[in-house]
């Protein structure tokens, strides 16, 4: 089912008649969105609830009843501040390139919009899995991951995205770029200002940044793209801890889902997996590397990864402003590095 099928436009979504023009939405229509959002034309609502969890958002389960009489179920996702827009539409087009290399991988994006009656409200909406919460297996899981990984391809050519993604509630810098150096450098250094600026400086970390990007990054990401070395851009998810993803009860496949997407080295999707905390353990490192060679050089791989989870823990750091923690965190993988990597 297309967007244009259910009466939306992304910048103009239609509402479904019986939405009260003029009126923002009430709490009960937030947490029971199907009132204020254009469904099939014709369809019967049968069910809507409050469905899942969400640390930045709203989100519910929508089921309703088709013309032909067939069942449909909806998950919607439903945000109010001034960057919801922008959430929700990284949101959809990173869903919708997941999707469009392997099908079975995310449930299948329909749409986003901004409601008429209250412009800084906005909501996702995709078809309804019904999920657990169950590790996947490793092998099964892997072979999915790769294929994304292998199968995508950028439309420039680069590393990058055409649209702004959120990891949470804050923005990841994806311009684009020729170099994987280059984007992740970027990358990395847009995060730990988003970082500084919710935590404030520290003098460690003001000391360790200047050697982490002048040393550590070179000599960690510049081979990848020495002599006859290529990096391929692969289209990433983002943010894939365990929590964003699930098996799907109907067939037992995994799941992912709450994507950021953007293209980059493919081995930069597992440095988040290199907390202790993350239940992605080795297993399924090692599964994925029976699906996709490492990258030469190849003795460079364990310490790509650790400088891969930085970047993820300082943008986590970022978003959550009073876990001292997080910061302290931060501080001791980039440590790390750069007694490792930084002379």
């Amino acid at each position: 089912m297309s967007a244009a099928s259910i009466g939306f436009t992304s910048e103009n979504p239609t509402l479904d008649p019986n939405v009260r023009k003029g009126e923002h939405p009430s709490k009960e229509e937030m947490a029971n969105p199907n009132n204020s959002l254009a469904l099939p034309r014709g369809c019967k609502v049968l069910s809507r609830r409050t469905h899942g969890k969400s640390f930045w958002a709203t989100t519910g389960r929508i089921d309703v009843e088709l013309e032909d009489r067939t069942k449909q179920s909806y998950f919607i996702k439903i945000l109010s501040r001034d960057s919801a827009k922008d959430i929700v539409h990284g949101e959809f087009e990173s869903m919708k390139e997941i999707y469009k290399v392997v099908p079975t991988f995310v449930p299948k994006p329909i749409a986003w919009g901004t409601y008429e009656s209250a412009p800084e409200t906005s909501f996702f909406l995709c078809d309804f899995k019904e999920m657990k919460g169950d590790m996947p297996d490793p092998i099964e899981f892997a072979a999915l991951l790769a294929k994304l990984h292998r199968n995508s391809r950028s439309p420039t050519g680069k590393f990058g995205f055409d649209t702004t993604t959120y990891a949470g509630n804050l923005p990841q810098m994806v311009k684009w770029e020729e170099s994987w150096e280059r984007f992740f450098a970027n990358s990395l250094r847009y995060a730990l200002d988003l970082e500084i600026s919710t935590k404030g400086p520290d003098k460690e970390l003001e000391a360790l940044i200047p050697l982490l990007f002048g040393k550590v990054i070179p000599r960690l990401l510049r081979p990848l793209e020495t002599g006859d070395r290529m990096l391929k851009p692969s289209l990433v998810h983002g943010d894939l801890w365990y929590g964003n993803s699930g098996i799907n009860i109907a067939d037992g496949q995994p799941l992912v889902f709450d994507a950021c997407s953007f293209y980059a080295h493919n081995e930069y999707e597992l440095g988040q997996w290199r907390p202790a905390c993350n239940k992605f353990g080795p297993e399924y490192i090692e599964a994925y590397k029976s699906c996709m060679p490492i990258s030469p050089p190849e003795e460079d791989f364990e310490g790509r990864l650790d400088l891969y989870r930085l970047r993820f823990d300082t943008h986590v750091s970022a978003l959550f402003s009073e876990d001292k923690k997080l910061r302290a965190q931060v501080i001791g993988v980039m440590r790390d590095l750069v007694e490792r990597y930084g002379h």
